[in-house]
């Protein structure tokens, strides 16, 4: 029987189709073959996860394809010769079998290690000698896996053929015009399908991203699959057991562990956490007094710190966006690789929105960008948030800055409209976006704020009228004395200031705690705060019932010395007292007192500062309970 024709670029679209096809029937057999390794998942939740599946299947069909795509793709008449048809064939078929082996195989293996494989798999593996034995008894001893690769290997190639090419256009007008326009066409779906989606905000997508369709981290797997977490994770090395102590010397020197406090009823107060865009300490006056003659370019939060618990020292415990939620909301620091587009993003997180979320408080998240921008609505979601509240929630795009998302004055106001509806306690949590490149202010405020030296700063100025615009509409609400204000930065910016131009000055950010009666005020110059101080200092503020796990530290407890850690140019920084110490995983490299010398012109590492070994044992015990705990998915216990 004759097969039927189909024109060029129908037949392509037909042959991508099939991919999502046996690429669906794999996750299925995935998820069935494992399905007791997952809690129950309802029927709707389970076609959310297809759903969320095919974002993932389109990325990884483009990087099997990516040969295939330019070979069809090409706008010359020699694409429709016979012997160029049968190489792409054999081309489509070898590289879409290896992404359904993968699948396959790792429907059986994903029992023993929990995850979807990575490539990682190839360091673990790369000294066995025995490899073809080993992978011919994996292959008998679960023969029915076996049969049913072979049966889609069969299935592919039956497809394939199930049509052939229509000959080409003769007339050449048409034929280069549609075959340009094609090829212009798929290349903007491939580039839209490998970053996952088309939007300005969104970043490629990453394994984490798989969160935002699951109930829980390990229903993750089933969204994914095994083609993208291999070849998204190519050159991302994993982190490597480490053991410098025992665990009980690890436990002494930096421990996870935070116990209940029992001294009265847990205090229900709201929580509500600002995390702002860029705020780098450098912007803040009120934190730069020692400075002469410098003002700063937050009047309003000048005025609210007057009120407030501020850390005079404190820093981000990364350098970017997607590194200060984990760091905030769930205590999970930046190490080397954002926690988020890491092997482990996977694993099981103690976050604020779950420990309250057992108190029940309502739980909810507010950014203003488009739903998915930075992988947010999906960690959130893992998190344990209640409901995230996006720029397709705030649903009028008459208050889009044109790039990013919704203007923080008027995400702001909603915000504060929305908890008006909450019923307390609640928790929730804001972030900032309009202090961003382009360093834009909306047309009316265009002159009001001084501009400075840097392009950011009128949009600092233009994000601290917001939040005093927020505070005075939130101060006539029912639930604002029954609150508790948390204000950290995401991550410093650009500096100008000489003083902010070194590696500490780079995670310079302002971190204070608000509470309406006043009753917090105080500037602590001597405790080091960071990020994930926030989730501890939080719990044990409201004397949470409950022992709890978190990588920072409680900044209200005074009785200890407090250090903050973070990661850059392949060094861990400790603060410690009036010091930074600079470790690179084998031996301290750098030693600076900050507070004295602000250009770190004098290096005290050899010098015999008594702070040196307490410093280095701290780093030392962090780097292994992070790294360990990571590996082991122990960040909870």
């Amino acid at each position: 029987m004759q097969k039927s024709q189909l024109s060029h670029y129908l037949l392509f679209a037909y042959r991508i189709a099939i991919l999502y096809v046996l690429m669906i029937i794999t996750r299925i057999v995935f998820y069935a073959f494992n399905a007791d390794l997952f809690s129950d998942i309802s029927f709707g939740d389970f076609m959310t996860i297809l759903r969320g599946g095919l974002k993932f299947d389109t990325t990884a069909i483009i990087y099997l394809n990516i040969v295939f795509i330019a070979m069809m793709i090409l706008p010359f008449r020699f694409v429709y010769n016979t012997v160029y048809q049968k190489i792409a064939k054999w081309i489509y078929l070898v590289t879409n079998s290896l992404g359904l082996l993968a699948n396959v195989a790792d429907t059986v293996y994903y029992q023993f290690t929990v995850k979807r494989t990575t490539s990682l798999v190839f360091s673990q593996f790369s000294n066995e000698e025995n490899m073809l034995p080993l992978m011919g008894k994996f292959m008998i001893d679960w023969w029915y896996m076996t049969l049913f690769f072979i049966a889609l290997v069969a299935l592919l190639v039956f497809l394939y053929d199930r049509f052939r090419l229509k000959e080409p256009e003769k007339n050449n007008v048409k034929f280069y015009g549609f075959s340009i326009a094609g090829m212009c066409l798929v290349l903007f779906l491939c580039f839209g399908g490998v970053r996952g989606g088309f939007r300005h905000s969104t970043r490629p997508i990453s394994m984490a991203d798989a969160g935002e369709y699951v109930n829980q981290p390990n229903e993750m797997a089933i969204v994914q699959n095994t083609p993208f977490t291999l070849i998204r994770t190519i050159g991302k090395s994993g982190l490597k057991r480490l053991n410098y102590f025992d665990d009980d010397q690890a436990n002494s020197y930096f421990s996870i562990y935070h116990q209940a406090d029992k001294s009265g009823e847990m205090r229900k107060y709201n929580v509500v956490i600002f995390i702002l865009e860029s705020w780098g300490r450098e912007y803040v006056g009120f934190l730069n007094k020692d400075i002469p003659d410098y003002k700063g370019y937050t009047p309003f939060i000048d005025s609210l710190m007057e009120h407030s618990l501020v850390f005079k020292y404190a820093y981000a415990n990364g350098r970017k966006s997607i590194d200060a939620i984990p760091s905030v909301v769930a205590g999970i620091p930046y190490v080397k690789v954002p926690y988020v587009l890491s092997h482990y993003s996977s694993n099981k997180t103690c976050s604020l929105a779950q420990y309250l979320g057992n108190e029940g408080y309502y739980t909810a998240f507010f950014h203003g960008a488009p739903n998915g921008s930075m992988g947010f609505q999906s960690f959130t979601h893992l998190a344990g948030f209640d409901d995230y509240f996006g720029k397709t929630e705030y649903n009028n795009d008459a208050d889009f800055d044109g790039i990013w998302g919704i203007w923080d004055e008027e995400f702001f106001h909603f915000y504060a409209e929305k908890m008006n509806t909450f019923k307390e306690p609640f928790f929730t949590t804001v972030f900032s976006l309009s202090s961003h490149h382009p360093f834009k202010v909306p047309e009316r405020y265009e002159g009001v704020f001084p501009k400075g030296p840097l392009p950011v700063h009128e949009c600092i100025g233009y994000t601290d009228n917001a939040l005093r615009k927020f505070f005075d509409y939130a101060k006539k609400q029912p639930w604002y004395e029954n609150t508790l204000f948390v204000f950290s930065a995401d991550h410093a910016s650009v500096a100008y200031l000489e003083e902010y131009k070194n590696t500490p000055g780079a995670f310079a950010i302002p971190i204070f705690f608000y509470r309406p009666d006043n009753s917090l005020q105080r500037l602590d110059t001597t405790t080091i705060a960071q990020q994930t101080d926030i989730l501890p200092s939080v719990l044990s503020f409201l004397h949470y019932p409950s022992d709890f796990c978190a990588f920072g530290k409680n900044v209200f407890d005074t009785t200890h010395s407090q250090m903050a850690i973070n990661y850059t140019n392949e060094n861990f920084q400790c603060f410690y007292k009036d010091f930074v110490l600079q470790f690179d995983e084998k031996s301290s490299v750098n030693l600076y007192n900050f507070k004295i010398d602000r250009y770190f012109k004098n290096n005290l590492l050899h010098s015999g500062v008594q702070e040196q070994d307490t410093m280095e044992n701290y780093t030392k015990a962090f780097i292994q309970q992070y790294t360990n705990r990571m590996i082991d998915n122990r960040m909870c216990e």
